[in-house]
């Protein structure tokens, strides 16, 4: 079963710093914001527990959430795991669109996973905890996001290829540390039914592409004890990295060194703003397509036209 991808999202431990994280991406990469989950005296009386900027990159929407309200006390269980996953390089995970959330249910139950669901959101979605997802929460979704633009009728993201100064084409893959390859392949190729693309060997790691949905999720298996992803799939786990195809990597490195950014890795390649100057995430940006990723691009359209 094929889920395409509807969110990423990560974790800020204080809301005071979420005006700042989406002011970096809508200056950087021209994400524009096109629905605010704030709390007010009204969503509190609801519970409303975390503030959130859903934000469109391209085709990718991202959405930096903090806790907030209720959720700002201590041990508000919500808020608590927001300030448990806001550590760098630890993102909280995707979001995967269905059209059958009962079939979904049905569908991953008989591949041994345990689901959760938050109380009177039954109907629309339902959680696969970290644990069982190498570190990766899922959240399989039915209803649309608030003012999901991707599903329009005229919707269209060329303009951050062809008007923005990064040129991104498109979501290119995410990338997750993996304790091994071996088990990497047991999950999501076993488990989750996602076919194996291939390999390749990135600095520090083996690589192992696998297709997800509409992208590509790349498991990484370092190949030394001093590989940073072989810490990251010991202490932190989940999601490593997102990856950016964009048209022009020379002139994408340029733009990014004009405001002021450190980049690492190599143009020819891939390249990515330093984790330090990018809210302790890593994000790459590449013009290479590796042999077999298929060409970036949203199937949310698709699939509500189904």
């Amino acid at each position: 079963m094929q889920f395409p991808l509807v969110h990423i999202s990560w974790a800020l431990a204080d809301n005071a710093d979420r005006p700042g994280c989406d002011a970096f991406f809508q200056d950087v990469f021209g994400a524009e914001p096109v629905y605010e989950i704030l709390v007010t005296p009204e969503t509190e009386k609801m519970g409303l527990d975390r503030e959130e900027t859903l934000m469109m990159i391209g085709d990718a929407m991202v959405i930096p959430i903090a806790p907030a309200g209720r959720g700002a006390q201590e041990g508000a269980p919500l808020g608590d795991m927001l300030r448990r996953s806001s550590a760098p390089m630890r993102w909280l995970g995707l979001a995967l669109k269905t059209n059958d959330l009962e079939n979904a249910d049905a569908w991953f139950a008989e591949r041994g996973f345990k689901r959760h669901y938050d109380r009177g959101m039954e109907a629309h979605y339902f959680l696969v905890p970290r644990g069982q997802a190498m570190g990766m929460r899922l959240e399989i979704v039915k209803q649309d996001m608030p003012n999901e633009p991707r599903t329009a009728p005229d919707w269209s993201p060329a303009k951050w290829r062809d008007a923005h100064s990064l040129g991104i084409e498109g979501l290119q893959a995410v990338g997750v540390s993996a304790p091994s390859l071996e088990e990497a392949r047991d999950l999501f190729a076993g488990k989750l039914e996602w076919s194996e693309i291939g390999t390749r060997d990135l600095p520090d790691a083996t690589c192992a592409a696998f297709a997800m949905g509409d992208t590509v999720l790349e498991t990484m298996e370092g190949t030394s004890d001093a590989s940073p992803i072989t810490a990251h799939a010991r202490d932190v786990k989940g999601i490593y990295h997102l990856v950016f195809k964009v048209k022009d990597a020379a002139s994408a490195a340029t733009y990014l060194r004009s405001k002021g950014l450190t980049l690492i890795g190599n143009t020819d390649d891939r390249f990515a703003i330093h984790p330090d100057e990018a809210h302790g995430r890593l994000i790459w940006f590449t013009e290479v397509t590796p042999e077999g990723y298929p060409r970036a691009g949203s199937k949310l359209a698709e699939m509500a036209a189904a």
